[in-house]
């Protein structure tokens, strides 16, 4: 009988023997377009909001989105680490089929950690629900809608956490279009609970909360119908949960760097805001065009860097180094095609770019600079992605995690003297310049970790690979 690993077009084909192109189309495209989706989502549910004619619901929703943000990092904690360890381990299975019997407490301990956390998580916000809105900065007016969005949000932690872990598991096992799939009927969702909640019950903010923990649950069910049916290691069931220490240890290394990462992103976000504030309107729109512009190439590039993350560490969990140099070799190729296609194409016609979303033509040159800026940083963020998950990938837990909060470190010091030494335009190319540090340190990291991780493939299994890991590091 043909085994998962050898049926050409089954998921584990694509991670284990499928030519590298084929492999990178499987896992990278669908990631690519769900993320796509997910961000004309974001403009359409805008517009929702926006039908309402209420200015203060705009800001209520802008005030609750780092809660979002920070639930998002909590599923990651258990979500990327425990589908790293997963296949690592199904790589590692194919010399040891008995690592496979492992993966049950990986997924399990990943599903429940991440639903727990969230509903302890959630339970304390709600209990300090007012406090935490004059965290978010909602005052006056804003502070009412700000509270029931939040306050609905807080309610569907654990979901939201499920969710977005739920994702990760199922990437594991190589399911990308099971993903796509999913979040798009996430977003296909929401839209129609946002149609009801808001326009048909005139819920407000409180309807567009509900409509993101509603498609969020939808998702949900549809990944653990999945998982059920179909996953042949990965189990949900509560059995199998476990809180042995080189489990937790392997998935919280890995996962760590997620929730720092989200947390120096709503840091860095408010001080660049705060700042840009101080020169006018026109500046933060003029940036607020500059970062639309840039989403769909950085999409595609985090569907790239996101996508491959399985191949990775499947690679590495089975020891096949050559699998794994030309995985590398591969999507460091895409992520620099797309990258310089699209930065060249952004920055010759970016005047005729940035005209098209903006109407006032005094803002035409100070757009174009900020265009520039946001593509160059494109470019640098798409290869340091790509380093952070070949470090996910491998189990490089203190080289991820480096990768995750050095942006934010960098840019807070950096954009602040920027803004005394040169302005405006020290503002603008602030994040170019600690994007191309952070991906200078990771190019420093990976140079240096290339004899071990060569030395944990040799070993051909995530265990004694995660143990010269460590010894490298220290």
């Amino acid at each position: 009988m043909t085994s998962a690993t050898e049926t050409p077009g089954s998921n584990r084909w694509f991670l284990s023997a499928a030519p590298i192109v084929r492999a990178l189309v499987h896992l990278c495209v669908p990631m690519a377009a769900a993320m796509i989706v997910g961000a004309v989502y974001n403009v359409v549910n805008a517009g929702f909001i926006g039908s309402l004619h209420d200015a203060t619901l705009l800001a209520a929703v802008t005030f609750g989105s780092p809660i979002l943000g920070l639930v998002m990092a909590v599923g990651g904690v258990f979500g990327t680490g425990g589908s790293a360890l997963i296949s690592r381990l199904l790589g590692a299975s194919e010399q040891d089929p008995e690592k496979a019997g492992e993966i049950k407490h990986v997924s399990s301990f990943a599903l429940w950690g991440a639903v727990i956390v969230g509903a302890i998580l959630g339970a304390i916000g709600l209990l300090l629900i007012h406090p935490l809105v004059a965290v978010l900065g909602a005052h006056g007016v804003a502070a009412a809608p700000t509270a029931a969005f939040v306050g609905v949000m807080l309610a569907f932690v654990p979901v939201l956490a499920a969710a977005f872990c739920l994702e990760q598991l199922v990437r594991a096992e190589g399911a990308a279009r099971q993903v796509m799939i999913g979040l798009i009927a996430s977003t296909v969702g929401n839209l129609v609970f946002d149609v009801l909640f808001i326009l048909v019950l005139h819920w407000g903010v409180a309807g567009a909360a509900l409509s993101v923990g509603l498609s969020n649950l939808i998702t949900v069910v549809y990944f653990v119908v999945y998982l059920t049916r179909h996953s042949e290691h990965v189990s949900l069931a509560p059995k199998w949960f476990t809180l042995k220490l080189d489990v937790m240890k392997q998935v919280f290394g890995v996962g760590v760097g997620e929730l720092l990462q989200s947390a120096f992103l709503i840091v860095t976000s408010l001080v660049l805001n705060n700042l840009a504030a101080n020169y006018g309107d026109g500046p933060l729109a003029a940036m607020g065009v500059a970062v639309r512009i840039a989403q769909v190439p950085e999409f595609l590039i985090m569907g790239v860097t996101l996508g491959v993350l399985p191949l990775f560490a499947y690679s590495f969990g089975k020891g096949d180094r050559a699998r794994l140099s030309a995985s590398l070799r591969g999507s460091a190729i895409t992520v620099g095609i797309i990258a310089v296609f699209f930065a060249g194409l952004g920055i010759v016609f970016r005047d005729q770019i940035f005209t098209a979303f903006v109407v006032d033509h005094s803002l035409l040159s100070l757009g174009a600079v900020i265009i520039t800026a946001q593509l160059v940083s494109m470019v640098f963020n798409g290869f340091t992605g790509l380093i952070t998950s070949l470090f996910q990938a491998t189990g490089r837990a203190l080289p991820a995690t480096i990768m995750s909060v050095t942006q934010g470190i960098l840019f807070i010091p950096i954009v602040i003297f920027a803004n005394l030494w040169f302005g405006l335009d020290g503002i603008i190319w602030a994040l170019t310049v600690s994007e191309g540090l952070v991906l200078v340190a990771g190019i420093v990291m990976w140079l240096a970790s290339r004899g071990a991780i060569a030395r944990g493939l040799a070993e051909g299994s995530p265990e004694r690979a995660a143990e010269v890991l460590e010894g490298a590091e220290a």
